[in-house]
């Protein structure tokens, strides 16, 4: 038998006044209304860190309005909503000069509003690399999330999230002077991810910024270079009891570890004797 979709078998559509209210108890959230701007206030963990030019978005809410309502969290202690979704809509509108925006309230603690605001944003296609790139990490750290449980909340393939979180090994400074060169392409911040070392990183973002280096070129200098450098040893993490009682030995494949991603490793591999998911076999 064919799932049934549509209305619950108890209501009909019909001209009921309270039709609104019965359908939402079934939801247990506001199907949508109409809240003052003065009472909406910008989501302090928006992973944007740049709303952008917002004028032709505004001349288009001047003209039909705001076509999707807004996503936002009642806050009883402020009396006003916190936006989840919707900050440019939001913005947009202030420019606009609407008085009053149309959104759907939806009942959430903390951790649920960052992380329907994280997903949201991190699904829409105008994050900068870096800005997508802090957003993972910004899952994978309030949420304990591996790249697995990420690339299935996002929609996306478990290799492109670690390779966009493979960017926040490049150092604030040379992030700084990826921006300032207008280096901007993930293919590209990615080969200056890859790189060694900071000294070679600076290197490759100077020969792309004058104009030298294509990705591929990139990609093949750092293939020679690899070729021809010895062979760089894994990072090994070791730890001893000071009682003697058990030893911790955690190896990676790369070199290079920072203290962030060895806390990660080590997270991850609680959680997995937490679950029961890891049987210990003696040696």
């Amino acid at each position: 038998m064919s799932k049934r979709i549509g209305l619950p078998v108890t209501l009909k559509m019909r001209h009921d006044a309270h039709y609104v209210e019965t359908l939402t108890s079934f939801s247990g959230a506001s199907i949508g209304r109409m809240i003052p701007i003065d009472k909406i206030r910008p989501n302090p963990d928006q992973p944007r860190k740049h709303i952008g030019d917002v004028r032709e978005l505004a001349d288009s809410i001047r003209q039909k309005g705001v076509l999707e309502p807004l996503l936002v969290r009642y806050m009883s202690g402020e009396d006003a909503y916190y936006i989840i979704s919707g900050e440019r809509r939001y913005h947009a509108s202030q420019a606009a000069g609407l008085h009053e925006l149309p959104c759907i309230e939806k009942i959430a603690d903390d951790a649920e509003t960052l992380e329907l605001a994280l997903i949201e944003n991190l699904q829409r296609k105008d994050l900068t690399a870096f800005e997508e790139a802090d957003g993972l990490q910004r899952l994978a750290d309030h949420f304990d999330y591996t790249h697995d449980d990420i690339a299935k909340k996002i929609g996306r393939a478990r290799s492109s999230v670690t390779e966009t979180m493979s960017l926040r090994l490049i150092p604030a400074d040379v992030r700084k002077a990826c921006v300032d060169n207008g280096i901007a392409t993930k293919s590209l911040l990615l080969q200056v991810a890859r790189q060694p070392t900071e000294k070679k990183m600076r290197e490759i973002v100077q020969r792309i910024s004058q104009g030298g280096l294509t990705r591929d070129e990139a990609r093949q200098a750092r293939k020679e270079e690899t070729a021809a450098a010895p062979r760089p040893q894994p990072f090994v993490f070791n730890f001893q009891a000071e009682d003697g009682t058990f030893s911790v030995r955690l190896q990676f494949r790369k070199s290079h570890v920072r203290d962030e991603e060895l806390a990660a490793a080590l997270r991850m591999v609680l959680r997995r004797i937490e679950s029961g998911s890891f049987s210990s076999s003696a040696a």
